[in-house]
């Protein structure tokens, strides 16, 4: 059987999701919609996919078996819900929603009418992160002592659109669009969540009312101490996780790059990039629809990473140490 699938939003993320779900045969992609109309069809028409300007008519008449919604944040409850009620298993792009009590409203609609559901986080599915989650897990670097995690970028470029730097309609800024990568990178490669934080935010962008930069203390569940710096200002980019262990040490370099030093420097590790991280994505969403299997990031999971971000949101405006409400299992077997 071949699933027929539609896409709902044709934003700059969309065309990774198309080329990735193209990857695994036992998709066929149908529609896409978008209130662009001419963004619609410029994705669509490489594989004659029917466009549409309203995606409620899209689901209504094409009836697709799946659908992959990547729209703007604060849309995701309404199209997952929408979705759901009409059949579709759902691929969400992240984050899951802007807000816990969105998410548990999508998480009800999926459980009520009977579909499956997940999440992209692409960070379990880069080869790096893989093979860094396997030598962790492996316990040959010995216990786990510090996690630091950086990550810098120009988030107020100009071709970011408007509402991104809205916090009714992304449901943060820079926080919430990457360092959800950070909470899910950190939380997946360790199998641990993160239980508690200390923030400290700042808003010195010039668009929209989001912060612009974070610095987070945390613990995981085991107590083992965490950094994350999250910076969207101007400045060389840099995009990298250094786990410390007693025996050893762990660099991660953007989603491809792993090194390791076992007592002396660090040394490149050879990994097979394989498929690209949206086909492995797209291979565990095949795998959920047909046998049912909770996926690497299921909706619990998703809500998890959601429930750590407005941590580090409440953190900065009371200015102390908050723990994370019902902190997300970690699909997998926990280390």
């Amino acid at each position: 059987m071949r699933y027929r699938t539609a896409v709902i939003g044709a934003g700059r993320i969309a065309d990774s999701h198309i080329r990735g779900i193209q990857a695994i045969p036992d998709f066929a992609l149908v529609a896409i919609a978008d209130v662009n109309e001419e963004r619609a069809r410029e994705l669509g028409q490489p594989d004659q996919l029917r466009c549409y300007t309203d995606y409620r008519e899209m689901i209504r008449k094409e009836k697709p078996d799946a659908a992959i919604i990547a729209l703007p944040h604060y849309l995701h409850r309404e199209a997952a819900i929408f979705c759901a009620e009409h059949g579709c298993h759902l691929m969400i792009e992240k984050p899951m929603a802007i807000g816990l009590n969105e998410c548990d409203e999508i998480i009800d609609a999926v459980r009520r009418c009977g579909v499956k559901a997940m999440v992209g986080h692409t960070q379990h599915y880069m080869a790096a992160n893989r093979a860094a989650r396997e030598l962790v897990r492996s316990g040959a670097l010995g216990t786990l002592v510090m996690i630091n995690d950086t990550r810098h970028g120009n988030y107020f470029a100009a071709d970011r659109p408007d509402w991104f730097f809205r916090k009714a309609l992304a449901g943060g800024g820079r926080m919430m669009n990457l360092g959800s990568h950070s909470v899910d990178r950190i939380q997946w490669i360790t199998g641990r969540p993160i239980c508690k934080v200390k923030a400290s935010l700042t808003f010195y962008g010039n668009r929209g009312d989001v912060e612009g930069s974070g610095l987070v203390y945390a613990e995981n569940a085991d107590g083992v101490p965490i950094t994350i710096s999250q910076s969207g200002y101007i400045g060389a980019p840099r995009n990298e996780l250094e786990l410390i262990f007693t025996g050893g040490m762990i660099r991660i370099e953007g989603g491809n790059k792993l090194s390791v030093s076992r007592g002396g420097n660090y040394e490149q590790a050879d990994i097979e990039a394989g498929e690209s991280s949206f086909a492995r994505q797209y291979g565990d969403f095949l795998e959920m629809i047909r046998s049912g299997r909770e996926p690497e990031c299921s909706l619990d999971y998703a809500r998890g990473v959601i429930a750590v971000v407005e941590s580090m949101y409440r953190s900065h405006e009371c200015g102390r140490i908050i723990e994370v409400p019902q902190a997300g299992r970690i699909s997998g077997n926990a280390l």
